[in-house]
């Protein structure tokens, strides 16, 4: 396959199929592999879905603005970038590649731990860029205080905390990995580290269990918090008990998902207990999500379902496996595209407009009370 996007690459469908042509085996299987079954992965799309659109006819959407604020920042469009690993596995620019195409639609990226790139090489390679840090929690809260101190130095405007892994896979692992690329863990490992054996190695993985803190608590969040001056988003939150203790705590995002059904099989689709968490919050932090998203509808659902804003991962990175920063900015821009078409089509002329109005599941239209209705004295 060529370095370039295909010109016929019109939809994040048409982007997945060209990367998994030019991605290798393990790479496909690293990125989309699903937890168990596959009944969330699956789910994640299929549930929007069942989301049917309700629109508002003859208002004025000669002009559709995309812009929305998330966290202080003002993004040209509310789909940003989740946090994913190794992005070098995609594309030999890496993280690199990813921020600038993510600064260049002026949206955020949460940079990963798991990355390549550092957060320094990151932040000098997109300096104008809406960059959040997606940190672990580990044994040692000094090395998290460095680690805090590294993303407030080089501009990170938030931190970001996985709460759906209490453990992590490594911790398991019977056996290597063997990667098509070595890389590094810049984000992980401090200068002062010595790493043991090579990316995905036994050696490795055990001393990364050594490091990181399993079943961590909301005690650490609380920690987190006290210890960072940038807003903390909380990743991984479907239950509406936890986005209330999370809120108590004073928490400035909450971030529904469920890993991409990549973690544990069996949980609900993100866009499913969206509302829940929504009304669960009152309005006293910003929530987002991701999972599924694939097209620009179902960015416009999730909007009118509460979020402010949608994080996309496996897409961003088959843009990038595409042709690497300009791949990834193709993509958005397909996103966005069809994001102000459907905001066309249902009378939304900015984000505002946008309100849980123009969606009801389709359960509505299945109840046996609606079917045995009466309209206009008709059975």
């Amino acid at each position: 396959m060529s370095e370039n996007v295909h010109p016929k690459a019109t939809s994040v469908a048409e982007f997945e199929k060209a990367a998994n042509e030019k991605l290798s085996e393990f790479v496909r299987t690293y990125y989309s592999h699903p937890g168990e079954g596959g009944q969330t992965y699956r789910d994640n799309c299929r549930a929007f879905k069942r989301y049917r659109l309700i629109p508002r006819n003859l208002r004025d959407v000669y002009i559709r603005d995309t812009s929305v604020t998330v966290l202080g920042s003002k993004l040209d469009f509310p789909v940003a970038i989740a946090p994913t690993a190794v992005h070098k596995l995609a594309h030999p620019d890496a993280e690199v590649a990813t921020a600038k195409g993510a600064a260049s639609m002026n949206t955020a990226m949460v940079l990963s731990s798991w990355s390549h790139c550092s957060l320094e090489q990151v932040a000098d390679a997109a300096p104008r860029g809406v960059r959040w840090f997606y940190l672990l929690f580990y044994r040692d809260r000094g090395r998290m205080k460095r680690l805090l101190e590294r993303a407030e130095r080089a501009g990170y405007t938030a931190i970001v905390l996985t709460v759906d892994s209490p453990i992590y896979p490594f911790t398991l692992r019977k056996s290597p990995v063997v990667f098509p690329v070595q890389f590094r863990l810049p984000n992980v490992w401090l200068d002062d580290d010595v790493v043991p054996g090579s990316s995905g190695s036994l050696e490795q993985g055990s001393a990364l269990t050594k490091i990181t803190k399993n079943a961590s608590t909301w005690e650490d969040v609380k920690w987190v918090k006290n210890n960072t001056r940038l807003p903390v988003v909380l990743k991984g939150i479907l239950s509406v008990e936890d986005a209330r203790i999370a809120v108590d705590l004073g928490v400035s995002g909450i971030y529904v998902s469920n890993h991409g059904g990549r973690e544990q099989d069996g949980l609900p689709a993100t866009i499913d207990v969206l509302a829940d968490i929504v009304r669960a919050v009152g309005g006293e932090a910003e929530v987002y999500l991701d999972g599924g998203v694939r097209t620009g509808t179902d960015v416009l659902k999730a909007l009118a379902l509460g979020a402010r804003c949608v994080f996309i991962g496996r897409p961003a990175l088959w843009g990038l496996a595409c042709n690497g920063e300009k791949g990834l900015l193709q993509l958005l821009n397909v996103l966005k595209e069809e994001l102000v078409y459907t905001m066309a089509r249902t009378g939304c002329a900015k984000i505002a407009d946008i309100n849980p109005t123009l969606v009801v599941h389709e359960n509505y239209y299945m109840s046996p009370r609606r079917n045995n209705s009466t309209i206009d004295g008709y059975q």
